[in-house]
């Protein structure tokens, strides 16, 4: 498909490839409702009869929201170079970038875990491999109870998202040829791409399916495919954003939904909210012990995709010039708390337990906000330090691979 010229984007409609500071703020939240949620178990709070404890429970919503952005964000560049004929993506450096990005701050928090409470083990040169290249969901029999080891439990979605960063050229290959089929007419290319993005969704019930059947298998719940349709969401959004500055008729289906989403964003937040607190409810199964049935399981992932994109959408696509939402989401706060955020990510469990163990409390005692206050703060402040120490060095050597 031959470049073609589209007109520049207007006054306050942020342009296909460009930065957006209201999905720092979602990272922000995101990133944050993860570490409530921990303490919340932690502290038992989630597991307590009442509405609080059961909007607690439901936290680990926030990774379905991490693994929308991902896809938003990652797969839209291949998105706008197929619907407007930008240069491809060059994957070489794609993939140095996702490795810098993400390796050397967690390598620093593995080792450091590690030597603090699995000392028995860091002789074992197959539990390294394991966990620095991220393959520990992989392990049906691991030594370690859980998710993890002692300190790096949440890994686990770190796992799945570096199986899709690997994984994604491929899937866009596959989505291309399968759009380019279409022809070279933009919204017949993008419809293509929806429709290929709703089958890659599809792989995460049927997922959930095998992993009942014959028998349950509860080690494939982290496994990359029941993960997909989280992914899918977020890279059909993707698609949406490319399409719209790939079509300049205001009438197109693209600019349509664009224009509902600014006038209403309210709307969005509302019903992903409602979305939650019927994922709060005994529909998704028993709280913080397991998925108990493929019917609860089946729940979960349809009303955590509900939830991650009703807060996506309107933080994609949000109303131009001064708005609430962009306020909200958009502020230097919510922007640097969205830079630190992989930190936080990273560091909570370790904080968790390090508290903890400092404050002689037992697993699953204390009350939950005396405890998610310091937590925070010690979190926080290794996030800071491994972004600027960590992170930020590691980004500028991404000037080696072009």
């Amino acid at each position: 498909m031959a470049p073609r010229s589209v007109p520049a984007p207007a006054r306050g409609e942020d342009g296909p490839g460009g930065h957006l500071d209201t999905l720092d703020g979602v990272r922000a939240i995101a990133s944050f409702a993860v570490l409530a949620f921990h303490v919340a178990t932690e502290t038992a709070a989630a597991l307590r009869e009442g509405f609080a404890g059961a909007l607690l429970a439901r936290g680990d919503v926030a990774v379905p929201i991490f693994f929308a952005l991902s896809g938003l964000l990652l797969y839209r560049p291949y998105a706008v170079a197929l619907l407007r004929g930008d240069p491809p993506v060059r994957v070489r450096a794609y993939l140095w970038r996702r490795a810098l990005r993400i390796l050397p701050a967690y390598w620093l928090v593995v080792v450091t875990a590690m030597f603090l409470w699995s000392r028995d083990h860091v002789s074992e040169a197959w539990t390294w491999i394991e966990l620095l290249a991220l393959g520990q969901n992989y392990d049906v029999t691991p030594w370690w109870f859980g998710l993890g080891p002692k300190g790096l439990a949440q890994m686990w979605s770190l796992s799945v998202e570096a199986a899709f960063y690997v994984l994604l050229p491929l899937i866009a290959a596959a989505l291309a040829a399968f759009a380019r089929r279409g022809g070279d007419d933009v919204r017949r290319r993008a419809r293509r791409l929806l429709i290929g993005l709703g089958a890659l969704g599809a792989v995460s019930p049927a997922w959930t399916l095998l992993t009942y059947y014959p028998e349950y298998r509860p080690y494939l719940n982290t496994w990359p495919p029941r993960s997909a349709i989280f992914f899918a969401a977020g890279m059909a959004m993707a698609v949406v954003v490319a399409w719209i500055h790939a079509d300049p008729d205001e009438d197109s289906p693209a600019r349509r939904f664009r224009r509902a989403v600014e006038g209403s964003p309210g709307s969005w937040l509302l019903a992903g909210a409602m979305a939650y607190a019927v994922a709060a409810s005994p529909v998704t199964g028993t709280r913080f012990l397991g998925i108990d049935g493929v019917w609860s399981g089946l729940f979960e992932i349809v009303l955590y995709t509900v939830v991650a994109v009703c807060l996506l959408v309107p933080a994609t696509l949000p109303p131009p010039g001064d708005s609430p939402l962009r306020r909200v989401l958009g502020n230097r706060v919510m922007g640097f708390l969205g830079r630190v955020s992989y930190g936080v990510f990273l560091w909570q469990f370790v904080a968790i337990h390090l508290w903890y163990e400092f404050t002689e409390q037992q697993p699953f005692t204390g009350g939950f906000l005396l405890n998610l206050v310091p937590i925070t703060a010690i979190t926080l402040g290794l996030a800071t330090l491994t972004y600027r120490y960590v992170e930020v060095p590691a980004a500028r050597l991404n000037r080696l691979v072009r």
